[in-house]
């Protein structure tokens, strides 16, 4: 904690890998971090895995050693390499005749301590060289458990441009060698395809089992993640289901899984309910005018319904936006609680004013359809 302590001002930022936020921040993250590293006074960004057993300084401290120290070390004799070697899980090693110029690179090697330990490489030019060593870090089949030294390869694996499939099982449970077995046998037969493989243990993943709202019960199961977000699922599989479950979602042949809340038994409170598998007939198809708040629990519209009550055009709604998947993309939801109003003709708009009762019901009357009644009533007038 000292050495943090060092530091004016630091920002941390804890994240789970398989959160899709924190994927799409991690670049502008980065990005921040090495411009606020040159500011004065500087301005340090760290991160740490909040998957971990115990958020640490540790973790702080290794991410600033990072950020703060040199891109690569000179190796000077065989006990440097050693000791880098038996300190780090992946080592990129360039073998130079002279520090020189890219003209004077020959080759280089990964050490790697999974699949094939050494792997070389000659192609040196950048975008080849990046290529090249992203590729090689990630283990056919990446392990997810309790031990913190897969963690990196957890989040090498989240970060990667791949699909990514990942099969969650309890990994000590009866039967499972067949499992596994069948798994990496599909990883090697579609490696080239653009698609990265993770092996999940129950025990480790009650995080990714809420996230991705899924259930113990459901295990074993296999989750396929595109590059756009939309999952496909197949519970309660068998080792054999394994390899048909890959090829149909890579010939489309698999419909996305949405994750939704129940569909409430009853939904007679003056603020609806809406969960993913109703967005639809609620908000889309209920002809009428719909302010829909996407929200984590703990946050209500009461009294802007209250005051609606009676007005039958007018829907007061929310949705719980950590248990029910967005699909529809005319709603971008980045904060909460985010608010958007969709008129009874199909006029989409964000709410971006106070959250005061009366700002919001004017908010409502000046974007809402007016009822042939109401139309009426105003020409009299």
């Amino acid at each position: 904690m000292a050495r943090i302590s060092k530091h004016k001002f630091i920002v941390v930022e804890f994240y789970a890998p398989w959160c899709g936020h924190c994927r799409n921040l991690a670049p502008e993250y980065e990005k921040a971090a090495s411009i606020l590293s040159k500011h004065y006074p500087p301005v340090i960004l760290a991160k740490v895995d909040a998957n971990e057993e115990a958020n640490k300084a540790d973790g702080i401290v290794e991410y600033l050693k990072k950020q703060s120290g040199p891109a690569s070390a000179e190796l000077k004799s065989t006990e440097d390499a050693t000791e880098l070697i038996d300190d780090k899980k992946i080592v990129v090693v360039g073998v130079f005749q002279k520090f020189s110029g890219e003209d004077d690179w020959p080759c280089g090697q990964t050490f790697q301590a999974f699949d094939e330990l050494f792997v070389d490489f000659k192609d040196f030019n950048v975008e080849a060289l990046e290529k090249f060593v992203e590729e090689s870090s990630i283990p056919l089949v990446t392990l997810f458990n309790k031990d913190p030294s897969n963690h990196p390869f957890v989040i090498k694996f989240y970060n990667s441009p791949n699909h990514k499939a990942m099969l969650f099982a309890n990994l000590s449970g009866e039967g499972i060698d067949p499992l596994k077995s069948k798994y990496r046998e599909v990883a090697e037969q579609y490696k080239q395809d653009g698609i990265g493989f993770l092996l999940g243990d129950l025990e480790a993943s009650q995080a990714a089992f809420q996230y991705f709202g899924v259930q113990e019960s459901q295990v074993p199961l296999i989750i396929i993640q595109n590059n756009d977000g939309k999952k496909y699922l197949k519970p309660n599989l068998k080792a054999d289901d394994i390899a048909p479950f890959v090829k149909d979602y890579k010939e489309g042949k698999v419909s996305p899984y949405v994750k939704s809340e129940p569909v409430p038994e009853e939904n007679n409170e003056p603020v609806k309910v809406v969960v993913a598998d109703t967005l639809e007939d609620m908000v889309f198809k209920s002809g009428k005018n719909v302010l829909l708040e996407f929200m984590p629990p703990g946050v209500a519209l009461q009294e802007i319904a209250v005051h609606y009550e009676k007005d039958a055009s007018v829907l007061i709604a929310k949705l719980d936006a950590t248990v029910n998947d967005i699909v529809n993309e005319s709603f971008d939801v980045r904060g909460y609680p985010t608010i958007y109003f969709r008129s009874s003709s199909g006029n989409i708009t964000p709410y971006e004013g106070d959250r005061t009762k009366e700002d919001i019901i004017n908010f409502i009357e000046q974007n809402k359809d007016k009822t042939v009644k109401q139309e009426s009533a105003k020409d009299e007038l």
